[in-house]
């Protein structure tokens, strides 16, 4: 399994995969994980079509700098669709790393995709989107699933299923399920994008309640978005300051119960600490070779 703090997830672009001339543009954005997308934004006629074009979004660029996990948003796996999207995967000569799968509400949903895209050389990431009243209501049953890697929470289907709005308030419930679930399996949350495409402070402040909430990362919909979710995500120095000096103050008492400053540090604090000090840590790593096996995965 994956921990949150092995590798930096805090923006997620996505990108159509009938839309070609952007996947230069995602590729080389400052997102964390760039997918290009099968599913909601590919008509049905055009889904074949869409599956031969996503090809060109994994071929290597040996002249690429820093560029994101790569990933692929698929069409539900129990769906004709999502089934064909599994076989033409199955057959790219470059695989993706991070496979998101829509509309997750049982583990069987991570696993098939699995079983169709693991080889003894390549085990991608797999992160369930909860999106459904249902997925929300089968987290505990998802959880068992043994590949999975992280949850992404879409607001969008979410609210348009129950009949709700988007403010925070309406979606409270759901996002502190999804962030709760993560959090009790040890595994990423990622938040849903913000549909606005130009409230950047709209933005802001709604990435500040998903952070406060316990989420590592949220989706964009616009590279303008990313720099906003990036620095939200990013532990300031001050975080990292005071966050060594809890360390520090653990390590050298011999109890474990300690003070840093008026500021009581026990065990919890100490846990706090080192796992924003880690993500600062992956924050400052180079991504990945995306062709050779995925982190916390054996080639």
């Amino acid at each position: 399994m994956n921990t949150p703090a092995q590798r930096p997830v805090r923006s997620w672009l996505i990108t159509p995969a009938g839309a070609p001339d952007r996947f230069a543009t995602a590729r080389a954005s400052r997102a964390d994980v760039a997918l290009v997308d099968l599913e909601d934004s590919v008509a049905p006629a055009h889904k074949a079509a869409a599956r031969k074009t996503a090809q060109r979004f994994f071929l290597p660029d040996p002249d690429a700098g820093r560029h994101p996990v790569l990933g692929v948003r698929l069409n539900t796996p129990v769906t004709a669709d999502g089934v064909r999207d599994l076989a033409a995967l199955a057959d790219y000569s470059a695989r993706p790393h991070l496979i998101l799968v829509p509309k997750t509400e049982t583990a069987r949903d991570i696993e098939m995709v699995a079983g169709v895209l693991d080889t003894g050389g390549h085990t991608p990431q797999i992160y369930a989107l909860i999106e459904t009243p249902r997925g929300i209501a089968a987290l505990p049953k998802i959880l068992r699933a043994d590949r999975l890697d992280g949850l992404l929470f879409g607001a969008a289907d979410y609210a348009a299923l129950v009949g709700c709005g988007l403010a925070w308030e309406a979606l409270l419930y759901a996002r502190s399920a999804v962030a709760n679930s993560a959090g009790a399996r040890g595994i990423p949350a990622i938040d849903s994008p913000y549909f606005d495409l130009h409230d950047l402070d709209g933005l802001q402040r709604e990435t500040e309640r998903a952070k406060n909430l316990g989420f590592l990362g949220k989706g964009a919909v616009h590279p303008a978005h990313l720099p906003v979710i990036n620095s939200m995500f990013t532990p300031s120095p001050d975080d990292i300051t005071a966050a060594r000096a809890v360390i520090t103050a653990g390590q050298q008492t011999p109890s474990a119960i300690t003070t840093v400053g008026s500021q009581m540090v026990g065990p919890p604090f100490l846990a706090a600490a080192r796992a924003l000090t880690a993500r600062a840590n992956a924050a400052r790593t180079p991504a990945p070779d995306q062709h050779s096996a995925p982190e916390g995965r054996t080639a």
